[in-house]
């Protein structure tokens, strides 16, 4: 760091003395064409004999690059670079001050980057380079602006369909279509479907709370009066992914989605009726505001069902299978279970008159275990569909029940207590497996499933669980996937009796397994918990505490297997085992692994299980992190005076403690009294392009100081669905809708004033609103939107 002060240093001083009469390169550029939409952009640099021109490519804090900088609007709306820019053959060396390895040219050098044309109005081209040239006693730093003829050339056919070729627009990229299927004589099924535009995606029906997107909401109209609903609204298949942004699992549609509501008509004489869907689409770039539309059906236009209509599980049912079977394998390694295998193999080699009797008597016993644990499932999928089981899962007092349960079962797992069935249903099972024959085998497999009660059913329970909500077969598949990986050793020890030599014999090891799954249910029951809190925002269990809690449970779990503490029924340690000090030295990397969430890591492994940063953090920005005490620390001292109206007016932290108005009018007269620009952040709080743009774009460069203390920031949410006083309610002269929301009131002002209605959208204005650039969408790239930033910033400072 000294070396690198010391340079700084150097330089600083070079370019007082030298920077008017030193200019050791010289640049040249021009067009080479590739194809009618390809062009290569070719730099040339001369470069005076004893300096050297950096490359592009160089280790952090060792020197300073050569940079290429195109501007953003142009590449939104005319181009697209294509890969990075390639140079030629350059000189490395190990430079004694920054004691690394450094890239750099010498006489001559050439960049190259390909960019694809997407406009075939394209003219032009401006370019920026950024670079650094030494010699052995000083560097100096450079700037060159170019500008690139392009000849006449033709966009690339898919340019036309991409947002950077896009004009401001109204979108408009869902249809929805509504048609009647007779069930029965008064049943009928209402059907809406969604065509949707490519690379556009609609969100499931299923709640996020605050922190997910907003779902699909249907409401029919004059339910109740001629007709009933009967049940919720059933959808078709979804795709799932995990969503970086949200931190969850988010469900939603390409192309096209189908919704399903089964009514009972109550009156003859209804023909037509009318549905309400509210729902919210995005690409890959930009999100729409929550949007309501109108469908009708005509009954007596129905056609006759082909089909029941079933919710479509959202993961496949072989993967179901196999987790399950996962699970259930896991079971069999407890002390409820692993020693009843040589007893019951015992059993069919002593009772079988022959072996082929044996075989098929495992055989029945295997399918006997299968039919008693899928009949379980087949029983949940029969009562419960998909939603009814979503709603109870998400619900506060089944969460609550859950960590109960869930407690329990893992004393009892670490040997506080057994928890077992009643002895007189043992007996009574017991009894009747003593008859013989098909009916005996069956109540031997009973009472294997009553006497592994205690082991099964908290890993059998979760498991059918999950895949009840997920509904259709999918809870058959989960419980036959289990009792197959219960079943089939059985049956195969039975049938080969002589594999029983290379089982591992029944010992303290057994009780380890049981022990440690007892730490991993005690872990899951605080998730069930976390639920509870934040449903009902009591925030007694925020990320932080939450975190703790499993720091110290698997901080115990790795003691244990590391034999530094026992529990109850363990026998004692001789010599640690290579598997259980790997398992131990795994958990204990995990462990180690969640102790910076503490200060504000994100931990993306375990994403979803701790609640969220936002709004369940004690330190959402990460330990040590000063937020702004007002708004008025950041402005001038002649501002200040302002503080306290400031605070009555702001209603609103944005984002990394940002200060934000969340009315127009006000931020605009605030921006007035502080003389600073005003940036409108057109948002939502769905908008999952807003939150990536907040979260990964803000955060880079000098993007948050510009918005901390050179604008003045306005958050515009299209998506407030808080209701405008009824004597500031209207319909819109220009586009015809009802403004009744403050959500509708921004929305207006976005589509009248900008011509589109997508989210994010920014804008630099000056204090009198007068727009000072061209408005930008979704920026991924920190570079572009903080040159656009600042671009604003210096424009209003030219203005003053």
């Amino acid at each position: 760091m000294k070396n690198l002060i010391t340079l700084l240093l150097v330089c600083i001083t070079s370019f007082a003395t030298h920077a008017q009469m030193m200019d050791p390169v010289s640049w040249t550029t021009e067009v080479e064409k590739v194809s009618d939409t390809e062009f290569n952009l070719i730099y040339k640099a001369d470069i005076q004999p004893t300096w050297h021109l950096y490359s592009q490519f160089l280790k952090e804090d060792t020197g300073y690059p050569t940079m290429f900088i195109y501007d953003s609007l142009q590449q939104i709306n005319y181009f697209k670079l294509i890969g990075k820019t390639t140079e030629s053959k350059s000189v490395t060396k190990f430079d004694k001050v920054f004691q690394a390895e450094l890239t750099f040219f010498e006489n001559t050098a050439t960049f190259t980057q390909k960019i694809e044309v997407l406009n075939s109005e394209l003219r032009s081209i401006t370019a920026g380079i950024d670079y650094q040239v030494c010699d052995d006693k000083q560097c100096t730093l450079g700037q060159k602006e170019f500008t690139f003829d392009i000849p006449q050339s033709k966009a690339a056919p898919e340019a036309q369909q991409t947002f950077q070729n896009e004009k401001p627009k109204i979108f408009d990229p869902v249809k929805w279509s509504g048609s009647v299927q007779k069930l029965a004589d008064d049943e009928y099924a209402l059907v809406m479907k969604a065509s949707i535009e490519a690379k556009w995606h609609l969100y499931s029906q299923r709640s996020y709370g605050d922190d997910g997107p907003l779902p699909t909401e249907f409401t029919f109209i004059d339910a109740g009066t001629g007709y009933e609903t009967t049940g919720k609204v059933e959808e078709s298949e979804t795709k799932e992914v995990f969503d970086k942004v949200f931190g969850k699992n988010i469900s939603f549609y390409e192309n096209e989605a189908v919704f399903t509501q089964k009514i009972k008509v109550t009156n003859a004489d209804t023909k037509l009726l009318k549905a309400e869907v509210l729902f919210m689409v995005c690409d890959d770039q930009r999100c729409l505001p929550p949007t309501t539309r109108e469908i009708s059906f005509d009954i007596s236009k129905a056609t006759v069902a082909a089909k029941k209509y079933e919710n479509t599980p959202k993961r496949s049912l072989l993967a179901t299978f196999f987790i399950a079977f996962g699970l259930g394998f896991g079971v069999l390694l407890t002390p409820c279970v692993f020693p009843m295998i040589p007893m019951t193999v015992s059993f069919f080699t002593k009772q079988s008159k022959n072996r082929s009797t044996g075989i098929r008597n495992a055989i029945l016993y295997g399918l006997f275990i299968i039919v008693i644990y899928t009949g379980l499932g087949t029983a949940i999928s029969a009562l419960f569909g998909s939603n009814v089981m979503y709603e109870i899962s998400t619900g506060v007092t089944f969460n609550l029940i859950m960590f109960l349960v869930l407690l329990i079962f893992a004393f009892s797992f670490m040997g506080a207590f057994e928890i077992m069935l009643p002895n007189s249903w043992m007996n009574k099972v017991d009894q009747q497996s003593n008859r013989g024959g098909i009916l005996g085998i069956f109540f031997m497999a009973l009472a294997l499933a009553i006497v592994s009660f205690s082991c099964t059913f908290p890993i059998a329970g979760t498991a059918l669980l999950e895949a009840a909500t997920i509904g259709g077969i999918t809870p058959i598949i989960s419980m036959l996937g289990f009792s197959c990986a219960i079943a089939i050793p059985f049956a195969l020890f039975a049938i080969f009796p002589a594999w029983m030599n290379s089982l591992p014999k029944s010992g303290g090891w057994l009780n380890t397994v049981k022990v440690f799954l007892g730490f991993l249910e005690l872990a899951f029951a605080f998730k069930f918990l976390s639920m509870v809190d934040i449903a009902l925002e009591t925030h007694l269990l925020d990320r932080e505490v939450f975190l703790a809690i499993w720091i110290a449970i698997f901080g115990m779990l790795a003691l244990y297997l590391f034999g530094k503490i026992q529990l109850p029924h363990d026998s004692p340690i001789q010599r640690l085992s290579v598997g259980r000090a790997s398992l131990g030295m795994l958990i204990l990397a995990f462990t180690l692994y969640m102790l910076p969430g503490l200060w504000g890591a994100p931990l993306k492994l375990i994403s979803g299980f701790p609640p969220p940063m936002n709004g369940f953090s004690e330190s959402p920005y990460g330990v040590g992190y000063k937020k702004k005490a007002s708004a008025s620390v950041n402005y001038s001292k002649a501002a200040q005076k302002d503080a306290p109206k400031l605070e009555e007016e702001v209603s609103h932290e944005g984002p990394h403690g940002i200060i934000a108005f969340l009315d127009y009018e006000k931020g605009l007269e605030y921006a007035k009294k502080v003389n600073k620009p005003v940036m409108i952040d057109f948002t939502g709080k769905t908008c999952v392009n807003c939150r990536k743009m907040e979260e990964q774009v803000w955060t880079e460069g000098n993007i948050l100081n510009l918005l901390q203390n050179e604008v003045v920031l306005i958050s515009l949410y299209a998506d407030n669905r808080k209701e405008l006083p009824k004597s500031e309610q209207y319909e819109s002269k220009v586009t015809g809708n009802k403004i009744r929301t403050i959500g509708h009131k921004w929305l207006e002002f976005q589509q009248t004033r900008y011509n589109t209605n997508a989210q994010p959208l920014y804008v630099i204005q000056d204090t009198d609103g007068n727009d000072i650039s061209e408005a930008v969408a979704y920026t991924p790239d920190p570079v572009e939107y903080e040159k656009w930033l600042q671009d604003g910033i210096d424009k209003f400072k030219k203005k003053k």
